[in-house]
């Protein structure tokens, strides 16, 4: 390299730091704001996280004692959100510096949520105005700042203009004091205004919106999980909960997590909760990595998507990580993934959610707790295996009964020649054999078992009281020998070449009305 810079005239030079010269242009706004939140209902867990955040430190504070509230309220005329939490707030001093910071999180090496500092900026893609607002105990005033989105679009989209970051936002934001009389003496407070319509007008849906921060956000189980108690204990040990009330405009009760009493796996068909396991996974050099639970049930098949349990989800912080999808490559066959229900809470704080919080930042730490969950993965995998041949042999039971009652109505029809009688009784000889096999064979669990042993013991006795039985239709014992065995073997005829014996019989029902 030397040689040749010599030749051409050139001499090399040592490094040296940048002193100046450095621009961070306007379009790190377009970056951190509408191309970082893709999904407009992210905007609701950006908020909900740093008001999570805003309620511990009141806690910390001694300002709280309870388990904080955030209220969430729409004005459908005006296209107006506002999101308001009783956390600690931001001093009116160092208000304006922090809604206009950018990546200078103080969170970050906390315990806290959100530590990028971004997560504020998400709003801003999905409405006209975004205005931040606070007070603290110590404020006399409500602190506001307001940004311009539709001005902050134009000079986005501009051209000509070559502002910095720094000329981009003053251009944007204005700041004030307001009167402190109709506001609570601490909070803070996003208020989104002209919403614009994204997917069906979903931002301005209580009811889309509790069903996805019943998903995403630290709020608590519903009553009626019959684990709940198990797994609050278990996880209170490792995680801060939050369990914070949030409560929708035009919903009766706040926010709860989706799990019931069971799940839903298609249309009007209910499978319950039957167990749970309780994880702990460990670090790759001592201590905890992850907690978390699997809440077992019949796993007769992929969960509806509407439960919105299905999928081994991820949290960090209490607060969802990506979709039920995030890591669904862990099970022999990702279909099965479907069919779970479960959450994997990281403890390690050096597996970090990424900048968009869809998936986790790879590092050996994330690979050593997926890892850990391969066997997990597997299990229930074997378990959905083992409900699909379960069901099989059911359903072979369910069809066999069903086949044996049909030929027993045919018998007791009476319509038949000795022949076919005794092939019939030999059919249905066969098939309580058959019968026999799956209940004594342990093919399906004990319970199943032993509900199929009862049907088959009755069936047992009413077959019996079927074969015993001398079974000849009147109508035919008043005919003439020749006639009774003509009309008897062209009914065989007609049971031995239907394919199906419901018809069949119905056929020779009416034959018989017709000869009486």
């Amino acid at each position: 390299m030397s040689a040749t810079l010599v030749s051409i005239g050139l001499r090399e030079t040592s490094w040296h730091s940048l002193a100046h010269g450095i621009v961070i242009g306007k379009d790190i706004l377009e970056l951190l704001s509408s191309s970082m939140y893709i999904d407009p209902m992210t905007i609701y867990r950006e908020y909900v996280q740093n008001a999570a955040d805003a309620i511990d430190d009141a806690k910390r504070f001694g300002l709280l004692d309870d388990s904080g509230r955030i209220d969430i309220g729409f004005d459908q005329n005006e296209r107006t959100i506002t999101i308001r939490d009783n956390g600690v707030g931001v001093d009116e001093d160092e208000f304006t510096t922090r809604m206009t910071a950018f990546g200078a999180s103080a969170k970050r090496g906390t315990t806290a949520r959100g530590f990028r500092g971004v997560g504020r900026l998400a709003g801003l893609g999905y409405c006209q105005e975004l205005v931040f607002r606070s007070r603290t105990a110590r404020d006399a005033h409500v602190s506001e700042l307001r940004w311009d989105c539709r001005k902050l679009k134009q000079i986005l989209r501009s051209g000509e203009r070559k502002d910095d970051l720094a000329s981009a936002v003053a251009n944007v934001v204005d700041a004030r004091n307001v009167s402190a009389r109709e506001y609570p003496q601490r909070f803070f407070e996003v208020e989104l205004r002209g919403i614009i319509r994204h997917r069906n007008d979903q931002l301005l849906n209580g009811a889309a919106v509790s069903e996805y921060l019943g998903q995403v956000a630290p709020v608590p189980f519903h009553p009626l999980f019959p684990f709940r108690d198990q797994v609050v204990a278990h996880l209170r040990e490792h995680v801060r909960l939050g369990d914070i009330a949030i409560n929708v405009k035009g919903n009766e009760e706040p926010v709860y997590r989706p799990h019931r009493t069971g799940v839903e796996y298609a249309p009007a068909r209910f499978d319950p909760f039957t167990a749970i396991d309780l994880l702990t996974i460990p670090g790759m050099d001592g201590g905890t990595a992850a907690v978390g639970w699997i809440a077992h049930h019949g796993y007769r098949g992929a969960l509806s998507a509407r439960s919105n349990v299905r999928g081994l989800r991820f949290r960090s912080g209490n607060i969802q990580v990506g979709d039920e999808r995030l890591v669904e490559d862990l099970f022999p066959e990702v279909r099965f993934n479907g069919w779970s229900v479960g959450e994997i809470h990281i403890i390690d704080q050096r597996i970090v959610p990424n900048g968009r919080r869809d998936h986790f930042e790879q590092s050996v730490h994330f690979h050593n707790v997926l890892t850990h969950l391969v066997p997990t993965a597997r299990d229930i995998a074997r378990r959905c295996r083992t409900s699909s041949i379960e069901r099989k042999w059911v359903r072979d039971f369910e069809l066999g009964e069903e086949a044996i009652r049909e030929r027993a109505s045919i018998l007791k029809q009476g319509a038949l020649r000795r022949d076919d009688r005794k092939r019939v009784s030999e059919e249905i000889r066969s098939k309580l054999a058959a019968l026999e096999q799956i209940v004594s064979r342990g093919l399906v669990e004990i319970d199943q078992a032993t509900e199929l042993k009862a049907r088959l013991d009755k069936l047992k006795r009413d077959m019996a009281r079927v074969l015993k039985g001398d079974h000849t239709a009147k109508p035919l014992e008043e005919l003439p020998g020749p006639q009774r065995r003509a009309y008897a073997h062209v009914i065989g005829l007609i049971y031995e070449c239907s394919a199906n014996q419901t018809t069949a019989k119905l056929l020779v029902d009416k034959i018989l009305a017709r000869i009486k």
